[in-house]
């Protein structure tokens, strides 16, 4: 009996440290983006069921490129119901608002709708553009991260804060703001 308790012991020990090693293997994996690289080009589908292509906007509008974990969660609504308030000054700056999760595109109409978002959500399904960003994962959550993308098609600016949602809009504003009159 004893032995068939430290087998089992030993098992759940080495499945823990599997999966420790292979999530911290999936995280090296990923590239981070930073100030100065180059937007990944990528096309998803918007929550009108139209597909958005990065390209056909970079070198013509700013872009600020937010990824959040869930439509309709505490912080994720915080944080679009930001961007919507301070959309008008985000298009006066010649700048885009997307917001990206893994949301369907049905969900992302509701949310949309719901709040009265006038940007655009895209749907990421498989995370491929979550993974493009590098963007991390938290408390086995899709992360919540923000890039502000220039003229040229380069992060100017990348914000991270999982539980401020808020301050993603707030701090991107004040930097594309603070850029223009540079």
């Amino acid at each position: 009996m004893e032995n068939n308790t430290n087998m089992l012991k030993y098992i759940i020990i080495v499945l823990l440290a599997s999966f420790l090693f292979s999530c911290a293997a999936e995280a090296q994996s990923k590239k981070e983006l930073v100030t100065g690289d180059a937007v990944p080009t990528f096309s998803l589908t918007d929550q009108n069921g139209k597909e958005f292509k990065t390209a056909d906007y970079v070198g013509k509008k700013v872009l600020v490129i937010y990824f959040y974990p869930k439509d309709e969660s505490m912080v994720c609504t915080k944080e679009a119901c930001a961007f919507r308030d301070s959309f008008d000054q985000f298009t006066k700056a010649g700048a885009m608002v997307i917001g990206i999760n893994g949301g369907t595109v049905a969900s992302h109409k509701a949310f949309a709708d719901h709040y009265k978002l006038p940007f655009t959500l895209l749907s990421d399904p498989d995370n491929k553009v979550y993974d493009m960003f590098g963007v991390h994962k938290s408390f086995f959550m899709s992360g919540r991260e923000t890039f502000v993308v220039d003229l040229h098609g380069k992060i100017a600016y990348s914000h991270t804060a999982m539980l401020q949602g808020k301050e993603h809009a707030d701090d991107a504003l004040k930097f594309i703001q603070a850029a223009k009159t540079k």
